[in-house]
């Protein structure tokens, strides 16, 4: 892993994955240990600021992860995982560091704050149309998730304008549900990708993510426990990218 947030990769014509964050919902430092620091201070927050953001391990921003696929032509597209409520500060600090000049696709694990509420910001990395005439950015997601950005962000909903409505530029989005099962693979931006649902609290299931062609990653984040069905693949695992929720967590990949 470099210092850098990405994951070291050969040669100009490879994919890399980018960890634009693996902090919590609210992110690191926690707001409140600066403001209203505790004796002793928290070891962590404490030291969020000592170093700057890009060499500063105790510095995380919302758990995102950057896809740089590259295919066998030498086009890249971008992947993203979750847009959330630190996207435009990843992306004025490792978008302008790796040189990333677009999104092709979005993938969203679940739709709490920290992975949907970026979504609005997207526009600023999409080209600029006073008529919102642009080729919409494809976001992948479960129907759960969708029933609830639609409540979240009815603007972002394609609509028709009413006579006399008055143009807004908002982010354009061609929204895509996916099963959540690990049976029902999809292709976002000519990747394949498996969806892996696992328990995010007893109470609610979010979404990882299987991926790869030469090297099989599984990416997951939000989880306290896996369910039993969650197994999918494991035997032809390379890389194995884990957020959890609750320590200990028992993990058998």
């Amino acid at each position: 892993m470099e210092s850098n947030g990405a994951l070291a990769t050969e040669g100009i014509g490879s994919s890399a994955l980018i960890f634009l964050g693996t902090g919590c919902s609210s992110a690191v430092p926690n707001a409140m240990c600066l403001i209203q620091p505790s004796d002793p201070p928290c070891r962590v927050c404490s030291q969020s600021l000592v170093l700057p953001p890009d060499q500063n391990p105790n510095y995380r921003c919302n758990t995102s992860l950057l896809i740089d696929y590259c295919q066998g032509d030498g086009k890249h597209n971008y992947i993203l995982i979750d847009v959330g409520k630190n996207f435009r500060e990843q992306v004025l600090r490792w978008f302008t560091f790796h040189k990333i000049p677009h999104l092709d696709s979005i993938i969203l694990t679940h739709e709490h704050a920290d992975a949907v509420l970026g979504l609005d910001d997207v526009r600023a990395v999409q080209p600029f149309s006073p008529t919102n005439d642009i080729d919409p950015t494809t976001v992948f997601l479960s129907q759960h998730s969708m029933e609830s950005i639609s409540e979240k962000f009815p603007y972002l909903i394609k609509k028709k304008l009413k006579e006399g409505q008055e143009v807004r530029r908002v982010a354009q989005f061609d929204w895509k549900i996916i099963e959540v099962s690990c049976e029902k693979p999809f292709v976002a931006s000519g990747l394949q990708f498996i969806p892996l649902p696992v328990m995010h609290g007893e109470d609610y299931v979010s979404l990882g993510f299987l991926f790869g062609e030469k090297c099989k990653v599984a990416y997951v984040s939000d989880v306290s426990r896996f369910p039993t069905t969650t197994e999918y693949g494991r035997p032809q695992l390379e890389s194995f990218v884990l957020v959890y929720l609750i320590y200990p967590i028992k993990v058998e990949y």
